[in-house]
């Protein structure tokens, strides 16, 4: 810490960090691991439950990747860290009152929206985002109370060949007895039970060398109870120049998976994941009630650049649901300069523009790319140069403080922590009732009755 520094341990850098997901909960990390500028955190999410997309987000049947929760306990546990849930910016705080009371604001908000096809039919009843299916199953009270009857659904069209893809295809394929030791939510898990599901088709524009799926996440293809796989052998099939001028081993990797897919022999079981690569959706067709029947897809070739170009050669798959999984995107918050276009808010380097003593992290910042662990190295970064400004005497003066904010927090329904662990701790004993790891508390309501006494 400089001589210049006005940051003691009596009047500590006051932080405020707004979403609890990764990208926030490693900023608070860097924030306070740091000696030299004693810090003060509090991480606000417009939710009462912490961690984001690892709860809302990550597959339901990985639950390895959700044991980097037990880290995240350790930072919001901290003294110099409180956890201020079920405050949404915009509606309990605006912009104006965080930049009055804190010396810096880091938003790690995410990208909580998706990008569109931009073809025909998109908004008929049975074509839905990825993003929102993955809401539901997760149990995300937005999504909750959304009726989503598969009972009627023989084919579903999963467009798109990312990890996202490859999990809402995993979910619709699996059984409900491979997802009973998951921490799917209850209502989805009981859905699924009664699933009329039988084909479903995963596609890609380009080739299998060009999918972005990692390797463990296809394999798991191989390893289902329930389901085939099926390819076309045209359709995976890669120029001996082509594959010469791989260098990703991830893709060298998927394309030998694959392969084997191809000589897997059929078993007698009630479904399919068909791998579809070249193909391009043209038009989702609907029947006379306004629901999907079926998609339209335009076979592609690839080309010198690496693209991909319509054949002019077409085909109709019957599916009644569509689910789009083409890439997420950010939504603008309140005031905070936006890049409509990149979907993520105007930045510096994690500085946003225009915006003394206001930084970004995570998906936000950056676009929607990497793993829950990218966002480690994107969050120190960001708070790297936070602390600089600092250090340096160049975060602007704040007129406001804790005790000020604290009486406007006061008139909030916060939710603590505390609260938090007290929810937790019924979610795993209602689980563990029944022999699954938790029982998701997924409306808003009931989640703000379980508190600390």
């Amino acid at each position: 810490m400089t001589q210049d520094s006005p940051f003691t341990s009596e009047r500590p850098l006051r932080v405020a960090v707004i979403g609890s997901g990764p990208s926030g909960i490693y900023s608070a990390e860097s924030l306070i691991k740091q000696t030299e500028v004693p810090t003060e955190v509090d991480i606000y999410d417009r939710l009462p439950t912490p961690y984001g997309l690892v709860r809302y987000g990550v597959a339901p049947d990985h639950l390895t990747i959700k044991s980097v929760t037990k880290a995240f306990e350790k930072t919001l546990n901290d003294d110099r860290v409180r956890f201020l849930g079920n405050v949404e910016l915009g509606r309990d705080l605006s912009r104006e009152q965080l930049l009055e009371h804190y010396d810096a604001v880091i938003y790690a908000v995410g990208a909580s929206s998706d990008r569109r096809l931009g073809i025909p039919g998109e908004d008929l009843e049975g074509s839905i985002s990825a993003t929102e299916f993955v809401a539901w199953y997760n149990g995300h009270p937005d999504a909750a109370t959304r009726n989503l009857d598969l009972s009627r659904v023989e084919g579903v069209a999963v467009i798109g060949v990312g990890n996202v893809a490859l999990d809402v295809s995993r979910i619709l394929a699996k059984t409900a007895d491979e997802l009973h030791t998951s921490d799917i939510a209850g209502h989805a898990l009981d859905m699924l039970r009664g699933s009329g599901v039988r084909d479903v088709y995963v596609m890609g524009r380009r080739g299998p060398a060009q999918a972005k799926f990692t390797t463990k996440e296809l394999r798991e293809f191989g390893e289902l109870d329930a389901a085939n796989v099926r390819l076309r052998p045209e359709e995976i099939q890669v120029s001996e120049a082509e594959e010469a001028a791989i260098t990703d081993n991830v893709v060298k990797k998927n394309l030998e998976v694959l392969r084997g897919f191809g000589e897997l022999e059929a078993r007698d079981v009630p479904r399919t994941v068909h791998f579809r690569f070249l193909v391009s959706p043209t038009e989702i067709l609907g029947d006379e009630q306004g629901r999907v029947r079926a998609i339209r897809v335009e076979k592609n070739r690839l080309t010198e650049s690496g693209g991909a170009e319509g054949t002019g050669e077409f085909e109709e798959l019957p599916v009644q649901l569509v689910l789009r999984s083409v890439g997420y995107k950010g939504v603008p918050l309140p005031g905070v300069p936006f890049d409509e276009r990149a979907g993520t808010i105007t930045n510096e380097g994690g500085r946003v523009t225009g915006g003394a003593g206001e930084y970004t992290a995570g998906w936000i910042k950056r676009g929607p790319s990497g793993v829950i662990g990218t966002n480690r190295k994107c969050a120190a970064d960001t708070v790297n140069l936070l602390l600089q400004d600092a250090s340096s005497g160049a975060l602007p003066p704040r007129a406001g403080s804790r005790e000020a904010l604290d009486a406007q927090l006061a008139q909030l329904p916060v939710y603590t922590f505390e609260d938090w662990q007290v929810l937790d701790q019924h979610e795993q004993a209602s689980g563990g009732a029944a022999g699954r790891p938790r029982h998701k508390v997924v409306h808003l309501e009931e989640m703000l009755t379980h508190r600390r006494g």
